[in-house]
């Protein structure tokens, strides 16, 4: 049986179905934007409604606007680390 995840994203179908082996596909599901879609830095990603294993009836997912607004706080999180600043200091 052909594996459509696989076929469409050859390099990132790995780093998808490794942690759903080691941890399982709610975990995936749970941490998907945190854990694996940064990597669409360097790959091809699916979005998180095109795994295999989502449910859109039971499993939630983050519009566009708001992955722009987390990556966002991740980059001034990083520069505050960076830093050594506080928040709007």
């Amino acid at each position: 049986m052909p594996d459509p995840l696989a076929d469409e994203y050859p390099e990132a179908a790995p780093f998808i179905a490794k942690p759903v082996d080691d941890h399982s596909e709610e975990w995936v599901l749970e941490n998907y934007y945190t854990e694996l879609y940064p990597l669409s830095q360097v790959m091809s990603m699916p979005e998180k409604e095109e795994l295999p294993f989502f449910n859109p009836e039971t499993d939630e997912t983050l519009s566009k606007d708001e992955r722009v607004e987390m990556y966002e706080a991740w980059v001034e999180y990083r520069e505050n680390l960076r830093t050594g600043t506080k928040p709007d200091k």
